[in-house]
């Protein structure tokens, strides 16, 4: 029997490389506490039998995140988008904003729905408003009685486009057959809290790239990149942490490795790295019954990487187009399986119609990758990964000259080992991406310091009677620390570990699985804004444990 860990079976729709949203270069508490989360689930007066195996259904998806906090006041709501996706047809509508709630809103927050019974695969979907990518996610795997979901974002950054009509473009792309029988029912909503953001959190416009070009206002003073990176579709690149050199012999393989790396370029010079997030989808790891309850951390709403692109705001504010590019390091040639779309986030000086400016500092260091195997009875593959870019520029603005450096440094290191046809297959990686932007001008100088920390550690076996069993954890975790003058003003520190141990008969019909899993999460995110710790735990679809730390 051979086995091979498959990260998923995800087949949704195929997007090309453009760009969009994401978290910022150092979040606050108060973003870090807005992490979008699913429905979390209800807390029963009395236990729920635990059945012996997984049966036909089980609990619906929940996650350990907190719910988003809603302001109080008035507040009004618009339907974005309802559609039963069956295939890869993408729905398309109109979007109006919102009467009685003004045109400036102390908050936007999006609202996916979602139910499907039957048989399905997870799926990878988007939905746009007026180009924008609003929403990167992904779906459950659904129960044979059917379960429903919700996920929850923080879109107030997107007002400028909210402002206007609209087209909307949505699509999880699925297949529906005498198989795979799940139709996939969702419907989107944006709720607008009337009141004010606060001064200067909002960017004054959002762009999207026309024909991989981009065009800012002469006047623009920051401007961030939103890129969201996700390997899928089906191919090698959806499980990119597992691929091996090519002289190894493993079942997915790429030149340099396992070693990927997220860059952006502004006409052809390097303007920004980035770690990805070791995404772990619905079908992960060949195991669905980890999934079941509990996704992996930001399966659902996958985060946007965020680049400080104003260093080259003095370049960019010439009033002609400027090519801005995507690509990801280490990607075998012509492979594909990545997808990439940009936002722009721009904020402009009122007072100025022209806001020029100038590139002082590009440094950026050679990129070491080292991808070694070393064979024998277990094949192993050692993975030592590492890069650094500083880049800083100046504009010179209403109220002063403003210079902005951005340092980023990322590094990985991963042990993949595996026996005789790919029967143990294990991993152990961690990832690190470290990110300061300092922002001098009027007034002390502000530093915003942002260590993030991925991880993954697993092992999928295949013994006796064909019963497959997966033990995987995973890590999503940051650090991040502002100051103002050398003072520290605000820190936040944020831990999401998923641990899960599930077991189940391949090679059979769904109701001969016999599947038996059990699965937690520990949420916790805590700083000088305050504290939220929430842990779950499932035992066969059952969610026995739900608790408060804080």
């Amino acid at each position: 029997m051979k086995s091979r860990i498959v990260m998923s079976m995800l087949t949704g729709a195929t997007l090309l490389v453009g760009t969009l949203l994401g978290a910022a270069p150092a979040q606050s508490a108060a973003r870090l506490a807005q992490a979008p989360t699913v429905r979390p689930a209800v807390q029963e007066d009395q236990p729920t039998p635990v059945p012996a195996e997984f049966g036909t259904d089980w609990h619906d998806p929940v996650t350990a995140a907190q719910p988003l906090a809603k302001p109080p006041g008035r507040s009004c709501r618009v339907t974005v988008a309802e559609a039963r996706f069956r295939d890869f047809t993408p729905y398309t509508g109109t979007y109006a904003p919102p009467k009685g709630c003004g045109d400036r809103w102390s908050k936007v927050v999006l609202r996916l729905e979602g139910h499907v019974k039957g048989r399905q695969f997870d799926r990878l979907g988007y939905l746009h408003i007026g180009g924008v990518e609003v929403l990167r996610t992904s779906t459950p795997q659904p129960s044979p009685d059917g379960i429903e979901w919700s996920v929850e974002k923080d879109v107030t950054r997107y007002s400028d486009t909210l402002r206007r009509g609209q087209d909307v473009e949505m699509l999880i792309g699925n297949v529906v057959d005498d198989t795979y029988t799940g139709v996939i029912d969702v419907k989107v909503t944006l709720t607008f809290y009337a009141g004010a953001a606060a001064a200067g959190s909002t960017p004054g416009r959002v762009l999207t790239l026309a024909d991989g070009t981009l065009t800012t206002p002469r006047n623009s003073e920051r401007i961030v990149a939103e890129v969201y990176a996700t390997g899928s579709g089906g191919g090698c690149e959806e499980y990119w942490y597992l691929t091996v050199p090519t002289n190894a012999p493993y079942s997915c393989q790429a030149d340099g490795g396992p070693y990927r790396e997220v860059q952006i370029r502004v006409d052809g010079q390097l303007a920004g790295i980035a770690a990805p997030f070791p995404t772990v989808w619905t079908g992960g790891w060949s195991n669905p019954f980890l999934w079941y309850v509990v996704p992996g951390p930001r399966a659902f709403d996958v985060k946007p990487i965020e680049y400080d692109l104003t260093p080259f705001a003095g370049i960019l504010n010439d009033g002609r187009p400027h090519r801005l590019e995507v690509s990801v390091v280490g990607v075998p040639a012509g492979q594909s399986g990545w997808s990439a779309p940009v936002n722009v986030l721009v904020w402009q000086d009122a007072k100025s119609r022209h806001v020029t400016g100038g590139l002082t500092v590009h440094d950026g260091g050679d990129l070491v990758n080292s991808s070694v195997w070393t064979p024998g009875s277990e094949q192993r593959v050692d993975t030592e990964g590492d890069h650094r870019l500083t880049v800083a520029g100046y504009v010179d603005t209403s109220h002063g000259r403003v210079t902005t450096t951005v340092r980023r440094s990322l590094a990985n290191t991963s042990t993949h080992r595996w026996g005789a046809d790919e029967n143990p297959d294990a991993l152990k990686a961690t990832w690190t991406d470290d990110e300061s932007v300092t922002v001098d001008g009027r007034g002390p100088a502000r530093t915003t310091r942002t260590h993030r920390t991925y991880a993954m550690d697993g092992t999928t076996t295949v013994g006796t009677g064909d019963r497959l069993r997966t033990v995987l954890t995973l890590g999503d975790r940051a650090e991040s620390t502002a100051s103002r003058g050398g003072r520290s003003a605000t820190w936040s520190r944020l831990d999401d570990t998923y641990t899960g141990d599930a077991t189940y008969t391949i090679n059979v019909p769904r109701d001969q699985r016999h599947g038996v899993g059990t699965t937690r999460e520990h949420y916790r995110l805590w700083g000088s804004a305050g504290c939220r710790d929430r842990s779950l735990v499932t035992v066969q679809g059952v969610l026995t444990e739900e608790r408060d730390g804080c």
